[in-house]
C-alpha cells in the first residue's frame, strides 16, 4: 500500500470479551481502519456494551457503532433470565446459545461495510476453546462468506468480501498469548455470562472456565476482577 493512501477499512464486531477485543486488536495491527459494532439484544451481561465501547476507544477504533435488536427472550440463558446459566459442563450445544446470533451480526455488519465501502469483516469466534456453538465452526465462516459474495453489490460487481475469523484456530491460552504481544489489557474486558452489577464475574460459567483457563494455560496471571465467593 502507497505510505499516502487511506487505509483500508474494516468492520469488526466487538463484544467487549476478550475474543473480540483482541481481534480489534489484531485488525488494527494490520492496518485497518476499525469500524467496530456491537449489539443489544437484550443480554443478561449488558455490562459488556459499556466494555465495548471503552474498548473502541482506548485502542483507537474509526468508529464504534451500538445495534440494538430484538431476538426474543425464549430460548437462551443469555436472554432469558428464567433460565439458569450453566455452571457445570454439558453435553450437546448449551442453553447460553443465543438462535442465530452470528449470522444476524455477521448479516448487520455486511449492510454497514457496504455503506463504508469496505470488503473486510472481521469475527471473534473460535472453535477451540468454546462451548459448541454451531456458528462459531470454520464452515459457517466460510459458508457466511459465500453468501456475501451473492448477496451483496460489491460481490456481484466482481469484489466479494472477506470474513476474517483470526482466532477461529487458537486455543484459549494462544489467543492470550497473541492479545498479550499486541498490548491488550485483559482486566478491560469481560466475557463471564452472569457479572454482577459492577462487571465482576461469577467463576462458575463456560466463559468464565475458558478464560481462567486460558491464562493459566498460557503461564500468565489472570486479571479478572472475580465478584466474592466466585468459583475457583
Amino acid at each position: 500500500m502507497c505510505p499516502d493512501a487511506d487505509p483500508p477499512r474494516a468492520v469488526v464486531l466487538l463484544s467487549g470479551g476478550m475474543d473480540s477485543a483482541t481481534v480489534l486488536a489484531t485488525a488494527l495491527q494490520q492496518g485497518f481502519s476499525c469500524h467496530a459494532l456491537g449489539f443489544d439484544y437484550g443480554q443478561r451481561h449488558r455490562i459488556e456494551l459499556e466494555m465495548a465501547q471503552r474498548l473502541a476507544r482506548d485502542l483507537g477504533a474509526a468508529a464504534y457503532r451500538a445495534v440494538r435488536l430484538d431476538l426474543g427472550r425464549e430460548g437462551s440463558a443469555l436472554t432469558d433470565p428464567r433460565l439458569p446459566v450453566p455452571e457445570a459442563p454439558t453435553s450437546g450445544i448449551p442453553v447460553t446459545y443465543v438462535p442465530a446470533r452470528n449470522t444476524i451480526f455477521l448479516a448487520i455488519a455486511m449492510g454497514w461495510a457496504e455503506t463504508l465501502d469496505c470488503r473486510d469483516l472481521f469475527i471473534g469466534v473460535n472453535a477451540v476453546d468454546y462451548s459448541g456453538y454451531p456458528d462459531c465452526r470454520p464452515e459457517f465462516i466460510r459458508a457466511f462468506e459465500r453468501l456475501a459474495r451473492l448477496a451483496t453489490r460489491q460481490g456481484a460487481e466482481g469484489a466479494g468480501m472477506r470474513v476474517h475469523a483470526p482466532l477461529i484456530a487458537m486455543s484459549k491460552a494462544e489467543i492470550v498469548q497473541h492479545g498479550t504481544r499486541l498490548g491488550l489489557d485483559y482486566s478491560k474486558t469481560v466475557s463471564c455470562y452472569r457479572p454482577d452489577p459492577a462487571g465482576r464475574a461469577c467463576g462458575r460459567c463456560d466463559a468464565c472456565r475458558f478464560r481462567r483457563n486460558g491464562f493459566r494455560d498460557a503461564g500468565l496471571p489472570d486479571p479478572t476482577r472475580y465478584a466474592p465467593g466466585a468459583g475457583e
